[in-house]
């Protein structure tokens, strides 16, 4: 009988969480909620030099705000706690010692001088210094000093690392769900450090140690980790315990050329890189919230970096996304980041948003220009309804719609050769014919203003033009007698007066 699906995102407080890293994070949360599962987050932090506070608030915070919020982590539900791995601390030792013993592990006294010194020698001679087989009995190691020798130096705090003891000559054939058989010559492999003089273990042995005391049965991480994979399954094989299934995710390329998205790619582009926005005492890197992305965006433009359903459907929900999801749909290449794809994604969904709730967010943006004519929430609901076909953003709402709120004073030069010389008569008859209007909306006013060129043998050009100019300033806007219908009939006269003075 299989076990539980019981996957997770783990990692290291260093920074704010890269686009990849949500990436990963959410084909976890995929894994596990499309195969009944559970998805929980570990907070990787053993290596204390690098960690930097306010890393691990804001990964959760990202994950929340994507609505892939994790079952179990640190403080929520912790099954398995602590899922913060300097918590952990005191389980490493004990299973570093389990691997001395079994002979799979050994201690290494080298010190950093004599390392270098070693690396030098290999360098003059032309060849590269790997920290194997093939020297491991020629250095510091309680491989060539005898056990009395080694516990002395042990407690008489020498420094020493605990080394893995790499197999020598064996051929690994491992399989990895979305790469097939993946082929591993151990000899090439060096004896990576597993446990650190300053007692914290490292990567390679807390990870294989928390995910099996964890329970984790798959490991969907990046393909960065591909060439720690051998090892991590001969850590499983050295402690007899069942490794979980392997899956290594492509990259995610930058959008111009190879190589891996970074934050230089972002900031040269301007676009960004990460979820949320990051303050520091540098600058401020900019966030997908904080841009204006809806998370649905940036959940479904992610989702197809690097997998696909296998047909042409672009736009999904989450729970679409998690009924369809197959780790075996993933591409074994990178995928290219498209920043322009993106803003298509999120204008998609401005369009499908409700829009009342687009309304109140506008409202928010209204509020902070210090305006002297304000909108209900039902005009402004119109208002939004009238431009958002048209933008990526909410943010872009108040450049597309200012002309609702401020009347012009100044005219588009271009625009402005349409006002001849018999247009000033037509804005004066026009003004007439609208003052008359009763019923102030947009298909009535509209009628009749027609009927009146109609009757009077006027042409389109001449009137709507103008018209136009005199209420937004330029050229530009939704239907001309929506915009009339929101500002009112007064608003409307006021502005048609102005331009004939001013044109």
């Amino acid at each position: 009988m299989s076990k539980p699906v019981r996957v997770r995102f783990a990692p290291s407080p260093t920074g704010p969480l890269h686009i990849g890293g949500v990436r990963t994070a959410l084909f976890n949360y995929l894994f596990a909620k499309k195969n009944g599962g559970t998805f929980y987050l570990r907070i990787e932090d053993t290596d204390q030099n690098r960690f930097v506070p306010g890393a691990e608030e804001y990964i959760l915070e990202a994950l929340e705000w994507l609505g892939i919020a994790p079952e179990e982590t640190v403080g929520k539900n912790e099954k398995f706690g602590p899922y913060r791995q300097s918590e952990r601390k005191h389980l490493y030792k004990q299973y570093a010692d389990l691997l001395i013993e079994s002979g799979n592990a050994y201690y290494a006294f080298d010190t950093a001088e004599a390392l270098d010194a070693h690396r030098k020698q290999h360098e003059a001679d032309g060849k590269t210094f790997i920290y194997n087989h093939h020297n491991r009995e020629k250095l510091d190691t309680s491989l060539v000093i005898s056990k009395e020798e080694t516990a002395k130096r042990i407690a008489n705090n020498e420094d020493y690392v605990i080394r893995f003891k790499t197999p020598v000559n064996e051929t690994l054939h491992l399989q990895d769900i979305i790469r097939g058989d993946v082929k591993f010559e151990t000899g090439l492999l060096d004896d990576k450090v597993l446990f650190k003089s300053d007692g914290m273990p490292t990567y390679h042995l807390a990870n294989i140690v928390d995910d099996h005391l964890m329970e984790t049965s798959h490991v969907i991480r990046g393909e960065e980790w591909l060439p720690s994979m051998p090892l991590h399954v001969m850590l499983y094989r050295a402690f007899g315990w069942d490794a979980p299934q392997f899956a290594h995710l492509p990259l995610i390329l930058k959008p111009i050329g190879n190589g891996k998205l970074s934050k230089r790619d972002g900031d040269k582009m301007g676009f960004p890189v990460f979820p949320l926005e990051w303050k520091t005492s540098e600058g401020v890197s900019s966030g997908y919230r904080e841009k204006g992305f809806f998370p649905e965006t940036v959940i479904n433009f992610l989702a197809l970096l690097g997998w696909n359903d296998g047909t042409d459907k672009e736009l999904f929900t989450l729970e679409e996304l998690t009924e369809a999801f197959d780790l075996k749909r993933v591409h074994k290449s990178g995928a290219k980041f498209d920043p322009e794809k993106n803003k298509w994604f999120n204008h998609q969904y401005l369009i499908k948003k409700d829009n009342v709730v687009l309304a109140e967010e506008f409202s928010k943006n209204i509020e902070l220009k210090n305006l002297n004519r304000y909108y209900s929430l039902i005009e402004m609901t119109k208002i939004v309804s009238l431009i958002k076909d048209r933008a990526h953003f909410v943010s872009e709402f108040w450049e597309m719609s200012d002309f609702f709120f401020i009347a012009p004073t100044s005219y588009d030069e271009k625009a402005s050769k349409n006002w001849k010389a018999e247009t000033p008569a037509l804005m004066q008859e026009l003004i007439s014919v609208i003052e008359e209007i009763t019923d102030f909306t947009s298909q009535n006013i509209e009628t009749i203003v027609k009927d009146w060129m109609t009757n009077n043998e006027i042409g389109m050009g001449k009137v709507m033009q103008p018209f136009r100019l005199s209420l937004v300033g330029a050229l530009k806007g939704p239907h001309l007698f929506d915009i009339v219908e929101v500002i009112g009939k007064q608003e409307t006269i006021s502005r048609l007066q102005t331009a004939i003075i001013t044109l």
